[in-house]
């Protein structure tokens, strides 16, 4: 018979603690699906928009083409598939990161599906007053760019509040891409603060083209939160010991940092 000093209750300080593992509550589950397939439709709008482009021709450029569907609808669509994944290592109470997230999808659908529908209508989407109607579209927008800076913020607020979890690198991934992202956001309100001012001064033609100068800048700001992590996620599929995913992970954020520091001095220049 053993002795009863040696038995180990499962509630005493010696018993072996399974650690926090935001990924694995099943609250968050049905948020992350209804964000995965929001972004798969988002990003599969934007792609056949390119179609639509190659079968209708038009500019490019100007405030009138398929580039904005096509552009907003990957864009937006992949912001939000990577934002649900992501999110999954921040440490962050379940119910408030399923709350954040379907107002994304939701803020996501009201943005891609406003400039889709100005663009099929072919007048601008953002910065137009020319009706009622369109005055209405584009205060939507801007009104849905103000709810993404919210809660994307109160996001990158939480990555900084507490270590994220995950594989090596991931939370030096996640706090970067976060930090990075808030550039992104920072220069889309500066872009809509310019738009309208130009625009209430009568000055319509030069807000359309205002935004030229940092739109590179938002670009590319906007994605280190999905580049990143991805990075440190496909190392820990590797032999790669801690110590090299670090370092590889270090290079990456500056490499990125300097991407983005670059777009800044252009936008600089050119603005």
């Amino acid at each position: 018979m053993q002795n009863p000093q040696n038995l180990q209750h499962p509630q005493s300080p010696q018993s072996p603690q399974l650690p926090e593992n935001p990924r694995s509550a099943e609250k968050s589950r049905p948020a992350e699906r209804l964000c995965y397939a929001t972004g798969a439709v988002l990003t599969f709008s934007g792609l056949a928009h390119l179609l639509v482009f190659a079968v209708d021709g038009g500019p490019w450029d100007g405030p009138v083409s398929w580039r904005k569907p096509f552009t907003f609808g990957v864009s937006f669509g992949l912001t939000l598939i990577a934002l649900a994944w992501v999110t999954s290592y921040l440490r962050i109470g379940a119910r408030t990161r399923n709350v954040l997230l379907v107002v994304f999808a939701a803020d996501c659908v009201l943005e891609v599906g406003g400039i889709t529908l100005q663009a099929w209508r072919r007048v601008p989407s953002h910065l137009n007053m020319e009706s009622a109607f369109d005055t209405a579209v584009s205060m939507s927008l801007a009104v849905g760019g103000g709810v993404l800076v919210v809660v994307l913020s109160t996001f990158a607020v939480a990555s900084f509040r507490r270590r994220p979890s995950g594989p090596t690198g991931m939370a030096l991934a996640l706090r970067a891409g976060f930090g990075i992202l808030l550039v992104a956001l920072a220069s889309g309100a500066a872009m809509i603060a310019r738009g309208v001012i130009l625009t209430k001064t009568g000055h319509q033609e030069a807000a359309y083209h205002s935004t030229a100068p940092l739109k590179p800048l938002h670009g590319v700001s906007l994605h280190a939160v999905l580049v990143l992590p991805a990075l440190a996620w496909l190392m820990s599929r590797t032999a790669w010991s801690e110590r090299t995913r670090i370092t590889v992970m270090r290079a990456a954020v500056a490499g990125y940092t300097a991407a983005v520091i670059a777009a800044g001095i252009w936008a600089a220049i050119t603005y």
